[in-house]
């Protein structure tokens, strides 16, 4: 018995070394980073505090992953957020602080070896996770949910790209459809509230289509300084019904690392979108927290 075991094993190493030596090269045109992690806030007050403060706390987590497929003149980035947290004060129910649930899938074909510019091919989609209420008016359980909106597009065009850090594109061809996964979301609006559009869909319908004259993309990531990282995403849509019609939508975040695993961070949507609101709505949260990377080294064969 003794002697099968130590045959087995001698058999297992002598194949291991093998195709150790037989291995071949790696040839993997990806690049690839992922980031987990959890922020958290909180402020605690004496019952006496003369402030007029409260007692309260925030969590939030987030998921991050990105690929890059370079071979040659073609390209192909995979971009995919996810972003939820909750705010609980003291003496209100637990709230939505932030959500974002964002992907970008985009092929790109270099003009020549030498030329900044690509072809480019773009799907992109945009959504959020948790329900959302307006808490300044009791009679409305719900002004959104899980996909609803569900921003889908499609676009073709060219993309700038001077810096490995900083890209535009400009997409004269972009199709958007707004998706509402429950359709019938406006049937829990009263009459008279005004501050919801169902989000420029025709109610009792559940998608709406628009075509862009153009579309703007911008987006930069960069180390601005050491540990500090920001990143941002500027988008507009232009309607080809109505030119004045200009949907603006910023992403942005700022982290500092204070050691590997451990960070602070910011992040922020700005966004005016006439279908939603006519005036700008803007969303900001700040945590410190935790956040782990998974990185895979970048190899180019050509």
């Amino acid at each position: 018995m003794k002697k099968t075991v130590l045959l087995l094993v001698a058999l297992a190493g002598a194949t291991h070394v093998s195709r150790a030596q037989t291995a071949q090269p790696d040839t993997s045109y990806w690049q690839k980073k992922t980031e987990v992690g959890a922020n958290f806030n909180q402020a605690s007050f004496s019952d006496n505090w003369q402030g007029g403060a409260v007692n309260n706390y925030g969590i939030s987590g987030f998921f991050n992953a990105k690929s890059d497929y370079q071979r040659q003149l073609n390209t192909w980035t995979n971009d995919f957020q996810m972003l939820l947290g909750f705010q609980k004060i003291r003496g209100q129910q637990l709230r939505k602080s932030v959500d974002k649930l964002f992907f970008d899938s985009k092929y790109g074909r270099q003009f020549n070896p030498d030329s900044k510019w690509f072809f480019i091919a773009n799907f992109n989609l945009l959504s959020q996770l948790a329900n959302g209420y307006d808490f300044n008016d009791a009679r409305v359980p719900r002004i959104s949910g899980f996909l609803a909106p569900l921003y889908l597009t499609e676009a073709l065009g060219v993309e700038w790209r001077p810096q490995p850090y900083f890209s535009l594109a400009i997409q004269p061809l972009a199709v958007r459809q707004t998706i509402l996964f429950d359709k019938n979301l406006y049937q829990q609006i009263p009459a008279d509230y005004t501050r919801f559009s169902n989000y420029g869909v025709e109610r009792g319908r559940a998608v709406r289509n628009d075509i862009a004259l153009a579309q703007l993309v911008a987006n930069f990531d960069k180390d601005i300084a050491q540990n500090v990282n920001l990143k941002w995403r500027y988008q507009a849509f232009v309607h080809i019904k109505d030119l004045q019609k200009i949907d603006n939508r910023l992403d942005a975040s700022l982290t500092a690392k204070i050691n590997n695993n451990w960070n602070v961070k910011v992040d922020g949507i700005l966004m005016y979108y006439q279908d939603q609101s006519f005036q700008v709505q803007w969303a900001q949260a700040l945590g410190i927290g935790f956040m782990h990377t998974f990185k895979d080294t970048y190899r180019k064969k050509n």
